[in-house]
């Protein structure tokens, strides 16, 4: 347990969950579609929805999709900026079923057309997990660099995903594997101790059997 874990981290308050926890939701979904939102849907759940926006947790997540930190002075101001920089939102109630109270989902466009949809909890002193991506099994903290990968469930494509990672120099923290059946959509999660490459992520694309590929660069 560091000091982080105790007192909290560096924020922009009231609430570590309701405030910078909603704000590193948004930027970790923003950084994961890899471009500028032009439009966000989000749902609030539980807590989130009761008590978020006394806490400003609406203002807060919008923050986050702009690309602020948890101690930007103007995420209060969210709302405006948003509108000037063409960031169109709406904001909702939702029932997400058995999760964490803290929990939202948003689904996101980015400029090019490229969508992603995201449901992810603040578990508290500022921690975050995503849950879900694109309707798959996620469980990542947002910590470390990330890759998602999105594959049919066929043989080798685990062998190949690594294999690359290790040709690239790069060490493998944590592995998750998914599955909605056999032979049917899978996915893995991978956290990782390096940044992956831009070329590693492009080949990882075009390979046969890979649906789609989701990176969280902490750069």
């Amino acid at each position: 347990m560091n000091l982080l874990d105790i007192i909290g981290p560096v924020m922009v308050g009231p609430s570590s969950s309701h405030t910078a926890g909603a704000v590193k939701i948004g930027r970790v979904c923003h950084k994961l579609l890899a471009e500028k939102v032009v439009r966000a849907d989000i749902y609030f759940h539980g807590s989130f929805l009761a008590t978020g926006k006394g806490h400003g947790t609406d203002k807060a997540v919008v923050a986050g999709l702009l690309g602020m930190q948890v101690d930007d002075p103007a995420i209060p101001h969210s709302f405006e900026i948003a509108e000037r920089e063409g960031l169109q939102f709406t904001l909702s109630g939702i029932d997400l079923g058995d999760v964490h109270p803290n929990s939202v989902k948003l689904e996101l466009t980015g400029e090019s057309g490229r969508t992603l949809e995201v449901i992810a909890a603040s578990i508290g002193g500022g921690r975050i997990e995503i849950c879900e991506i694109d309707g798959l099994t996620a469980n990542f903290s947002g910590d470390y660099p990330t890759l998602i990968v999105h594959n049919i469930d066929q043989p080798g494509h685990v062998t190949e995903v690594t294999s690359m990672l290790a040709h690239k120099s790069v060490n493998i923290a944590t592995m998750q594997l998914y599955r909605a059946s056999r032979g049917g959509n899978a996915v893995m999660v991978i956290e990782c101790d390096q940044e992956i490459p831009a070329d590693a992520l492009k080949w990882l694309e075009r390979m046969e059997g890979i649906l789609k590929v989701t990176y969280l660069s902490l750069l």
